[in-house]
């Protein structure tokens, strides 16, 4: 009999997600005696098995088992909980019958799935994802013999897909917190703060104070806060309810309010719950700057609701917007919503992330590096990866069209397997997209040559020798250990130019270009002009 140890559930890192690997740490695998490749047995509400990696260093001695959010699901553990792990025997699968839980239409699907699931581990009841151009499509193991506890997929397993749908009853998207990059110090925050008080209320009661009822997310568009908030509410098990502004609007007199109290009356009684306002500044703007009444007495009833004379219990309101500073002021406070967390536009190391996770699915090309793709894509929010991403997938599909029999009813599995995205499709698609949050800044090079400008020639030359030459013939300058100017200031009166016969010129001081007599005055490098101020240009 395996010894059987208790670890703690962990997020799984990207690179992990859709592998059907469990890393354990280190020093659990050193004691137990186990190795890399075992199959690992998962036991929470449900039973599952993984195959068993090692985890990473920085997890060594913390006692903590990787899964990802498919993984979670059919073992019935979420993130942090502790589940009893134990290695056990597995056998060759001889055959396996998955029923999608919506109708499949793929010929030859079973070929693609052996050849997908290779070395997978399964059990009897696992729920599996996989990416069909660009569609994630769940099947449901229904029947595996032999019918050992786990079994291995391989070569000569036998892959049947029932043309009877399973039934998946899903209140809520199935969505993790792997499916979402570069947000991890946002998740952390909003974990602490809804996550453990609907999952451990007695650590708030033993410390005397109320949980956090209201979050507010805030940031530019497409950056994942909804998608945040769905796998909130996908992690927990919660009754999940959106509330957009048309919605709960009416022409007839208070009955707006009423469909408001209606929302919030059905998430107690459905409790934990959790309702997602989005663009919550549409419905609740500052009073004083409506001029309609029903706004005013939608924003009223929105603020009784959240903080009225009766608690609403455990629900939990999380809004999201883009414009934090139009809301009314009196939604900001604790009590309503008691923490505001910005989702900001991905770095570098997030865009990798976000990047990861779109291309999860995509039959990618050796030439494809991800890297050089999260380097060039500055201001790319994630529904701009994403957006990237689909493009490039929909360029590889258009290589393959004239192949494609439109009036078939489904695709034969020799056409998926020719699909294949290459770097070019992802630079091409990369031509087409605008990076949102850099929508409001235009950089345009100007065409304009020196050969353009009539007259003018010792000016044009110096800035030659002040502007260009640092910038071309940087090694002279250090050879000569000469400092390059800082900067010119061009002094003339609209309209006027060089002077030809040189007359009224006088001594310029460094850095000041003269464009014509009586253009102005000297001025300094580096001395701030400004209105009213010492040292200001004379007004023309």
């Amino acid at each position: 009999m395996a010894e059987e140890y208790t670890l703690k559930v962990g997020e799984a890192r990207p690179s992990d997600v859709g592998r059907g690997i469990a890393r354990v740490d280190q020093a659990v695998i050193y004691n137990a005696g186990w190795q890399a490749g075992d199959v690992l047995s998962i036991s929470g509400k449900k039973k599952t098995a993984a195959l068993l990696l090692p985890g990473y260093p920085e997890d060594t001695g913390t006692g903590i088992v990787r899964l990802d959010g498919n993984i979670r699901r059919n073992a019935g553990v979420s993130i942090d909980d502790r589940a009893p792990v134990k290695v056990t025997k597995s056998a060759p699968a001889g055959k396996v019958v998955f029923a999608p839980t919506v109708p499949l239409r793929i010929t030859g699907g079973e070929e693609y799935l052996r050849r997908l699931l290779d070395g997978r581990v399964l059990t009897r009841g696992d729920v599996i994802e996989i990416s069909v151009m660009g569609r994630k499509i769940e099947l449901v193991a229904t029947k595996i013999t032999p019918a050992a506890e786990a079994v291995i997929i391989g070569d000569r397993t036998g892959i049947e897909i029932s043309e009877k749908p399973a039934k998946e009853e899903r209140a809520i998207p199935r969505i993790s917190y792997e499916d979402i990059g570069g947000l991890g110090p946002e998740i952390k925050k909003i974990r602490e703060m809804i996550e453990l008080p609907m999952k451990h209320p007695e650590l708030f009661e033993r410390l005397g104070v109320e949980a956090p009822k209201g979050v507010l997310l805030h940031g530019p568009p497409g950056t994942g806060k909804t998608l945040l908030a769905r796998a909130l509410a996908s992690e927990t098990n919660s009754h999940f309810q959106t509330l957009s502004g048309p919605e709960i609007m009416s022409k007839y007199y208070g009955e707006s309010e009423e469909r408001l109290r209606e929302i919030f009356k059905e998430a107690e009684e459905e409790a934990p719950s959790i309702i997602f306002i989005d663009e919550i500044d549409s419905i609740a703007p500052k009073r004083e700057e409506v001029t309609g009444e029903v706004e005013r007495r939608i924003v009223a009833q929105l603020l009784a609701v959240m903080d009225g004379l009766e608690s609403r219990g455990k629900v939990v309101v999380i809004g999201a917007t883009n414009r934090p500073d139009s809301l009314d002021p009196a939604l900001r406070r604790p009590g309503r919503f008691d923490r505001e967390i910005e989702i900001g536009v991905p770095n570098r190391e997030a865009r990798l992330e976000v990047l990861q996770i779109h291309a999860r699915g995509m039959p990618l090309a050796e030439d494809v590096k991800l890297e050089k793709l999260a380097d060039i894509t500055h201001g790319f929010v994630g529904a701009d990866l994403a957006a990237l991403a689909r493009e490039a997938g929909m360029r590889a599909l258009r290589r393959i069209v004239p192949e494609l029999d439109l009036d078939v009813e489904s695709i034969p599995v020799e056409i998926l397997n020719k699909i294949v995205v290459v770097n070019e499709d992802f630079v091409d698609a990369l031509r087409e997209l605008e990076p949102s949050a850099m929508r409001e800044v235009l950089v345009e090079s100007p065409n304009v040559r020196w050969d353009e400008i009539g007259g003018l020639a010792e000016v044009k030359q110096e800035l030659m020798e002040a502007v260009e030459w640092p910038l071309a013939y940087p090694k002279l300058f250090s050879h000569m250990a000469a400092s390059p100017p800082k900067g010119d200031h061009a002094l003339r009166p609209p309209g006027n130019r060089k002077d030809p016969d040189g007359e009224g010129r006088r001594h310029r001081e460094p850095g000041e270009l003269h464009l014509g007599e009586g253009a102005g005055v000297p001025l300094q490098v580096g001395r701030r002009v400004g209105a009213g101020g010492e040292g200001d240009l004379p007004q023309s």
